[in-house]
């Protein structure tokens, strides 16, 4: 039988966890709470980053650049899922979703290749450390932030729109959280193999290969920390690359559960929850992650909370 679809610019409707009220009701409060966590962590990641001089090396100028992407990526979804699990309207608009979807694939493209940098950053700090300044110059450090915008702009622009020009079935019922490019191919009502190829091929290069130098750049880390005699000089190594590693398996971990898996076995309701971590759980943990664990950070917070008590008297 022949699937007979209205205009592709109808709005959508977002069905995220309808047939749970209960669930959605939960969802509510706990996404909100940590919606504004991640607000406020990231903010003062950024703040402390750019006032504190003993923060300006390479780590935290790529830091305050994850802090902002974790912001402007939790924020291109978050208020509109909060809105779906409020109250029984779940509509989100042509435009609305077709401008989530840009902003959705472009940060998440731009984190992918971010967090690569900062593990070659971490790699030169610890293997290359008499060359550290000279490899990793501000102006070098620059370019590879904006490198890593770029790409993932480049991404969104391929592949946001060879999904929306998607015709999409009538009802137009997205079975997802959020209009991200799974879901979308998934509601199609044609021949998705060009889709879903290109999807593939994103997230190799966008997934897979990042993760394998991620590794190998870790893996080197971990035999130079090794030869290291001080034990507080591998403390302190280890540290800095453990929360780093722990950031990239939260993100890697859940969205790799999304992206590389074929249209036929799309599993929604697992996929949903994969999808709300690495969009609201993810961006909350990054900073905590990063100041519990980098007593820099810490000693930067308690010098900018002085400044501000100064100020105030």
């Amino acid at each position: 039988m022949n699937i007979i679809c209205n205009d592709s610019h109808s709005d959508f409707t977002l069905l995220g966890f309808s047939d749970k009220p209960y669930l959605e009701k939960i969802l509510f409060g706990v996404v909100l709470i940590f919606y504004c966590l991640t607000l406020t962590g990231n903010v003062v990641i950024i703040l402390v980053s750019m006032k504190d001089p003993k923060l300006h090396v390479p780590m935290y100028f790529f830091l305050s650049n994850l802090s902002l992407i974790d912001l402007c990526f939790t924020s291109s979804c978050v208020p509109q899922m909060l809105v779906n699990f409020w109250g029984p309207e779940k509509t989100i608009t042509y435009t609305g979703c077709a401008i989530q979807l840009y902003v959705f694939l472009w940060l998440g493209a731009t984190e992918c290749v971010l967090l690569v940098i900062m593990a070659v950053d971490r790699y030169v700090a610890v293997c290359r450390p008499l060359q550290y300044t000279t490899i990793m110059h501000p102006r070098i450090c620059l370019q590879l932030a904006l490198l890593a915008w770029g790409t993932g702009l480049v991404q969104s622009l391929i592949q946001s729109p060879a999904t929306l020009q998607l015709p999409f079935c009538s009802h137009h019922m997205v079975d997802d959280i959020v209009c991200e490019v799974p879901a979308l191919i998934q509601l199609s009502s044609t021949d998705t193999t060009y889709n879903e190829i290109q999807m593939s091929v994103a997230s190799i290069f966008l997934l897979v290969v990042p993760l394998i130098i991620i590794l190998s750049s870790y893996a080197a880390i971990a035999k130079a920390v090794l030869r290291i005699k001080s034990a507080s000089g591998r403390k302190k190594a280890f540290g800095t690359c453990t929360s780093h590693l722990l950031v990239v398996s939260l993100f890697y971990g859940t969205v790799t559960g999304v992206y590389l898996q074929p249209k036929s076995r799309y599993a929604h309701e697992q996929n949903k929850f994969l999808t709300l971590f690495y969009t609201v759980v993810t961006p909350t943990l990054n900073p905590l992650i990063y100041t519990l664990r980098n007593k820099e950070v810490k000693r930067a917070l308690m010098r900018l909370k002085g400044r501000i008590w100064d100020v105030s008297e």
